[in-house]
């Protein structure tokens, strides 16, 4: 192995954001996956609805008429295996309720590749609990304060289980930070009720 590659390998595993996975394409999904695109975000939108998913290709298109910087492609989905299985990163959007959030982050879990990061828009949920259901623990956020509203710079609450990974956190924030977001990362402050895969 060269010099080089050991001080990669060092280093840990590379967290970079790339290509965004987005389950849910309801209102705050698609205006969440628009920002990622206009932001230069590879996206891949996935619903179970497809009239939300042409919704989400004719205001994407619109926004590349209009000429607003809209560099990174967005495409659509038919299932959640097929939009997290080249993601950097998988954002749900379903609704703020235990039963659909454990769903979606067991089902990515399972499909995504191991680098993937999971990050939800939450106000109630202890993403340590979440974070406990999968086996990247150490790579689950939540964000509280609008995500789908991050291009307009409002601060938004990045928080973590206490074991997270040191790049998974720095590449999340630097996400947000290119959406136009203010991060501020915290420790989870929810009481975990169902902590048992975290190591």
């Amino acid at each position: 192995m060269s010099a080089a590659g050991a001080a990669d390998s060092a280093a840990g595993p590379d967290f970079s954001i790339r290509q965004v996975a987005v389950i849910g394409a309801g209102v705050a999904g698609r205006s969440f996956a628009l920002a990622c695109a206009a932001a230069g975000f590879d996206v891949v939108l996935e619903d179970v609805m497809p009239a939300n998913l042409r919704r989400a290709q004719e205001e994407y298109a619109n926004l590349e008429r209009q000429a607003q910087g809209s560099r990174g492609r967005l495409e659509v989905a038919p299932t959640v295996e097929s939009a997290v299985r080249m993601a950097d990163l998988a954002v749900d959007f379903v609704p703020d309720e235990l039963e659909s959030k454990l769903e979606i982050f067991c089902m990515v879990d399972r499909m995504a590749p191991p680098r993937t990061i999971l990050l939800t828009p939450s106000d109630a949920m202890s993403i340590t609990d979440l974070a406990s259901c999968t086996y990247r623990g150490d790579r689950c956020f939540a964000v509280r304060g609008g995500l789908e509203n991050a291009a307009s710079g409002a601060a938004l609450r990045l928080l973590h289980p206490a074991g997270v990974a040191p790049a998974a956190l720095r590449a999340m924030a630097d996400f947000l930070h290119a959406l136009g977001g203010d991060p501020r990362a915290e420790i989870d402050p929810v009481p975990p009720m169902l902590v048992k895969n975290l190591r």
